[in-house]
């Protein structure tokens, strides 16, 4: 058996498994999310009829955001949760960030008191907002995202921390839907919720007040990728208290948790995913009851790159960012404590979203190099890409039916053709194309080059004044 015959073999055995899983963590999401929307609200409106929910502090690191930061502060600011307090860390960006923030909000120096709970790099200055007593800034040496959150965390006063990047934007209801784990299981350590796409949607003075979706093909790709990831993959994990990821675009933690397990890492680009896998080693090796949970509901809406430059740069981090997460915690996986998350969720996204990308740019070279040899017939390839087209497209689909049963986000009929069109067109180019892109970061993590943030070119063009 030669070596192009083996990897043909190796090829439709790994996405067979992949689908299976994927098919498995949709069921066990639909059931969780049917729940959920049968339930939803009840929670949620005796939160906010009794103002005893918990106080949050919301971290919004910021480097060079002047485009879109007031915006997001302004949907801050208006959000519907008795007590909060929003600390936008300023890490040390190189544009106007700091200067339009002190303009649009009357910002003066404040002298505070800095708590040192976790490292984090050099304080420069202390701001508090003369509009709005509950706003502060903090303006410091650059130190990268995670040491912005530590910087946060150690100027926040409330036992609940949320990091929200400086381009979401949060709807009015947004805290107390993630705060509801919290108050219903005070076992809970952290919290996520469904992050969507804000291009194409109209947002006013940093609210957002119409759904839509993008003209750009690059967003309406991502778009249907975040529906599908998030509506049913982390939900799925969720349901089995294994999920190993919440989105750094908005998660809640329990401060005093986050503290004792020294905050967020700085070598890593990844830090979200790795905080809360070493979360899930923290509890399970001490033997003590934790609870990583997830709400369906769409809470967060952020923007997506809108050029193939941007996007690669932020996949480039992305797979540097699991490879690095997965890699420092490999002590979680299959050991005697583990739970769900070391036996299950561990080795699904080592298998399928670590490695995965091997796997899959080496089937499509060597079918191409089977075809053109003679080792594999033109109609086996054209068969096994229909059928693996087929279910991924079927995956989609259904995670848009389901999206429109429980939470009505696209209710216009030409929204869900446009997202099924681009679900079936993905498959012929653009997941091809990310899968090189993995690859590529994924070499580049293992050779040990310097990690880069990368630039992203912030639009904003959702954003209309307000009347």
């Amino acid at each position: 058996m030669t070596v192009i015959n083996i990897i043909w073999l190796i090829f439709p055995i790994y996405f067979v498994a992949y689908y299976g899983a994927n098919f498995v963590l949709n069921l066990v999401a639909a059931v969780s999310v049917i729940r959920y929307s049968r339930n939803r609200g009840s929670d949620v409106l005796q939160l906010l009829y009794t103002k005893f929910e918990p106080p949050v502090s919301i971290i919004v690191p910021a480097f060079n955001e002047e485009a879109c930061i007031n915006s997001t502060v302004h949907s801050l600011m208006q959000i519907s949760y008795s007590e909060f307090e929003v600390i936008v860390v300023n890490d040390g960006s190189t544009d106007k960030t700091l200067e339009v923030l002190v303009e649009e909000f009357g910002l003066k120096p404040f002298p505070e008191v800095n708590r040192i709970q976790v490292k984090s790099a050099p304080v420069r200055n202390i701001y508090r907002s003369s509009r709005y007593p509950n706003l502060s800034v903090i303006d410091k040496e650059n130190g990268g995202k995670a040491d912005s959150s530590n910087a946060g965390i150690n100027a926040s006063i409330y036992p609940l921390f949320c990091v929200v990047d400086a381009d979401s934007i949060l709807g009015r209801n947004s805290l107390e839907t993630v705060v509801e784990p919290f108050v219903t299981d005070p076992t809970t350590v952290a919290s996520g919720g469904t992050i969507r796409i804000v291009n194409g949607c109209q947002v006013s003075d940093g609210y957002l007040v119409k759904v839509g979706l993008p003209t750009n093909p690059l967003a309406l790709f991502q778009v249907v990728e975040y529906l599908r990831a998030f509506l049913f993959g982390r939900i799925g994990w969720a349901s089995m208290n294994a999920l190993i990821l919440i989105s750094g675009a908005f998660g809640l933690f329990r401060k005093s948790a986050v503290v004792e397990i020294g905050g967020f890492r700085t070598d890593t680009v990844g830090e979200d995913m790795e905080l809360v896998i070493r979360l899930h080693r923290h509890f399970l090796n001490k033997g003590e009851p934790y609870n990583i949970a997830y709400v369906p509901e769409p809470i967060c809406w952020t923007e997506a790159p809108g050029d193939l430059r941007t996007l690669k740069n932020q996949r480039l981090r992305w797979q540097r960012g699991l490879s690095e997460s997965l890699t420092k915690n490999m002590g979680l996986l299959f050991s005697r404590r583990g739970g769900v998350a070391g036996w299950l969720a561990m080795p699904f996204y080592i298998v399928f979203e670590w490695l995965g990308p091997i796997i899959e740019v080496s089937g499509y070279l060597f079918t191409f190099i089977g075809v053109y040899t003679g080792l594999i017939t033109v109609e086996a390839m054209w068969s096994f890409f229909i059928v693996a087209m087929g279910f991924g497209v079927f995956l989609s689909i259904s995670t848009f039916l389901l999206e429109e049963i429980a939470f009505h986000i696209y209710p216009n009929f030409r929204h869900l053709f446009v997202l099924t069109i681009f679900a079936i067109i993905e498959n012929l180019g653009y997941r091809q194309l990310n899968s090189l892109w993995r690859l590529w970061g994924l070499l580049l993590w293992a050779f040990g080059s310097k990690p880069q943030w990368g630039k992203m070119k912030r639009k904003a063009t959702w954003q209309v004044k307000g009347e």
